[in-house]
């Protein structure tokens, strides 16, 4: 599959709901729980920390969002962390398994190094195999695990805590 990953743009609102809303939905790879609208999420990009990274792929044969992964600061309150940040990612079920999170690593990867990130931290729920594998193919680590962590749907979830050194 043919693939442009690139910073994100506030044209790249839409498509980032049309990839994050039927995850949250269908409730099974997220916590979140409330699906956005274009309008929220340029309004999110819009206000995104300038040294955070919010990186897109991009179907080349229609420039389609097909996946987007960000990095946000992990606390804002102290200086003391601004080495860590907190990292995200997202591919829309059609192209799952097509190696889109490794290319998007690798982008986001070098972006934050340049911001000055130096250790990535990640919150897995415990239940979505698929993407703790992404991750630990990626070089990071399991550190622990949050026990009922998130309630989602009334349900308890579990989190597991990993964390990479880039």
């Amino acid at each position: 599959m043919g693939l442009v990953v690139r910073q994100v743009t506030l044209d790249d609102a839409e498509g980032i709901t049309n990839v994050l809303n039927p995850i949250i939905v269908e409730g099974l790879y997220t916590v979140l729980d409330t699906t956005f609208t274009p309008e929220e999420e340029k309004d999110f990009i819009t206000h995104f920390p300038k040294n955070g990274v919010f990186t897109v792929a991009l179907s080349e044969s229609d420039s389609k969002v097909i996946g987007f992964q960000n990095i946000e600061p992990f606390a804002q309150y102290t200086k003391a962390f601004d080495h860590v940040g907190i990292i995200g990612t997202f591919i829309c079920e059609s192209a799952r398994g097509k190696g889109i999170s490794k290319q998007l690593f690798n982008s986001t990867f070098e972006v934050a190094k340049q911001k000055g990130y130096e250790k990535l931290f990640a919150y897995v729920r415990s239940d979505n195999e698929r993407a703790l594998t992404a991750y630990l193919k990626q070089g990071f680590e399991v550190v622990g695990t949050a026990k009922k962590h998130a309630k989602v749907r009334g349900e308890y979830v579990d989190e597991i805590l990993i964390e990479k050194f880039i």
